[in-house]
């Protein structure tokens, strides 16, 4: 047994692990370290940075491959490139880096890192009431052709175009949506976007569509709702001031002239795309709900 241990001692030493001394200080870095990355990946999760870090990642695979099989010519074009590339880079991203600036510069960012979320239960489904309230208010404003721009956000957040507008943060109603799209009223002008059962923001401003496909008729309300539908996974509901039609935009496609029963169907399904998770959240940001 001696001669047995004495073996294992001599032969196995490579397996012992080395002694780590771990400070105070050290403990307190990878906190930080652990922190900022959780921040940048929720930064990039609700942002449309992660589709381009796609693309981005596309390009460094690819960079790769080149270096691998030492391909003389393409190395010497990536090694004059890369300056370029950087700056490209910032200028892409220079949205959000701008939102990150910004939030950093908010007062309630202290409380953005708090580990807990108050025990809050957030509900972001919006519900069958706010169906029927959605779909009457539509109804009732395309009856007397009074002109509407409405935003549902799905995944994506929708943040951006909120500090356009004029935050309402209010339960949506359909009396409340034909006040607001009442003519020559203070929020009448611009979008509503409405997240959950709730409105978060009025007149704001969305991009307009570059697509050359669609009709020369229509105006700007209908740009700006294909617009949106092309940067985010939103939904909008149009209403037509000229012809008190009612118009989807999704996915950079608009569907015109729809009814009722059309747009309560697009609704439900869109309502059913989503699940709440109800899981207890350590940290704000985490999901905010799965399809």
């Amino acid at each position: 047994m001696g001669s047995l241990r004495s073996w294992i001692t001599s032969h196995l030493t490579w397996l012992r692990f080395p002694t780590i001394s771990i400070t105070p200080t050290d403990i307190l870095e990878i906190i930080i370290l652990a922190f900022l990355v959780y921040k940048l990946l929720v930064w990039i999760k609700d942002s449309r940075a992660w589709t381009l870090l796609k693309g981005i990642l596309t390009i460094v695979i690819c960079v790769g491959i080149v270096y691998i099989l030492q391909m003389d010519t393409l190395i010497y074009i990536v090694n004059h490139a890369l300056t370029i590339v950087i700056t490209a880079a910032v200028v892409v991203f220079q949205p959000e880096l701008r939102k990150v600036l910004e939030q950093l510069g908010e007062k309630r960012f202290i409380s953005s890192i708090l580990p807990l979320d108050n025990m809050r239960s957030v509900q972001e489904l919006f519900s069958d009431k706010t169906i029927n309230e959605l779909v009457k208010g539509t109804v009732e404003m395309a009856k007397v052709k009074t002109g509407a721009l409405i935003v549902i956000e799905q995944n994506e957040t929708l943040e951006e175009y909120e500090r356009t507008g004029i935050k309402v943060d209010a339960l949506l109603t359909s009396q409340l949506l034909i006040n607001i799209f009442e003519h020559n009223t203070p929020l009448h002008d611009g979008a509503v976007i409405m997240r959950g059962d709730r409105i978060t923001a009025a007149t704001c401003y969305l991009p307009l569509s570059d697509n050359m496909n669609l009709s020369k008729e229509l105006g700007t309300r209908h740009r700006a709702a294909v617009g949106i539908s092309e940067v985010t996974d939103s939904l909008t509901i149009v209403v037509s001031e000229e012809t008190g039609y009612i118009s989807i935009a999704y996915r950079g496609e608009l569907d015109r002239n729809v009814t009722a029963d059309e747009l309560r169907q697009r609704l439900t399904v869109l309502q059913n795309k989503s699940v709440v998770s109800r899981r207890f959240k350590l940290w704000k940001g985490r999901t905010r709900h799965e399809g």
